[in-house]
């Protein structure tokens, strides 16, 4: 393929993905859908305060809350697609036998995101929220924007999400040949110190207990995806 040839597959594979993303948004515009997972995403907060009730200080600020949590959804939901169309772009250059990893691959890393998605909302925003709302609030009440509340949240479920995916990411290495189970097991040290600087970098707070949220199941899933890796190259 020529170079144009190449730039108009990745425009097709991007009106794809983006195709997905929004099918997906267009449920959670739905109102009772839409309001009932804002209400969902409010309960961690609602758990550590009782008579939490989030503030919107703009006009508009409510419909851009909405609008973030469409978006989170869509993506959620068109997950699978989207890893579907990134290896059919890359699909030509693999081997007839390295295909048959497709669709192993595209549930795989769905099904990881998924549960990055439920570990970052039953423990990384329990544990997040129950740490920065009870730290100094001898000194002031804590009463955040209901954008403000919004963006923190779902930045973090997105992380834990992406995080999800290292074990995915590590296998296909490895299957190409790029890193190995021993050269793996070897860099862990390494690994160990890059999960906490990658935490630091991709939290949207400064606070420890956040960062270990985020670096500590990133450690495991380093070790999870060393063994995917042996047994794809044993």
């Amino acid at each position: 393929m020529t170079l144009l040839e190449h730039l108009q597959e990745l425009r097709s594979r991007v009106a794809w993905s983006g195709a997905a993303v929004m099918a997906g948004m267009i449920l959670f515009f739905i109102p009772p859908v839409g309001f009932a997972s804002i209400d969902f995403l409010l309960r961690p907060a609602t758990e550590q305060i009782s008579n939490f009730r989030a503030q919107a200080i703009s006009p508009m600020e409510n419909i851009v809350v909405y609008f973030r949590v469409a978006l989170l959804g869509g993506l959620a939901l068109g997950m699978p697609m989207v890893v579907y169309q990134v290896l059919r772009f890359v699909a030509p250059a693999l081997t007839p036998r390295e295909r048959r990893w497709l669709l192993p691959v595209v549930a795989g890393s769905s099904l990881m995101f998924f549960l990055g998605l439920a570990f970052g909302y039953y423990v990384m925003l329990p544990a997040a929220y129950g740490f920065l709302f009870k730290f100094g609030n001898q000194f002031a009440d804590i009463n955040p924007t209901i954008s403000s509340y919004m963006d923190l949240t779902t930045r973090l479920l997105l992380v834990s999400g992406v995080v999800f995916q290292t074990p995915i990411l590590i296998m296909g290495l490895a299957k190409f040949g790029i890193v190995s189970a021993r050269k793996l097991w070897h860099w862990w040290r390494w690994a160990l110190l890059g999960a906490f600087v990658i935490s630091a970098v991709l939290t949207p707070t400064p606070d420890p207990v956040t960062q270990t949220l985020v670096a500590a199941p990133m450690v495991v899933l380093y070790f999870v995806g060393i063994g995917l890796a042996w047994l794809v190259r044993r």
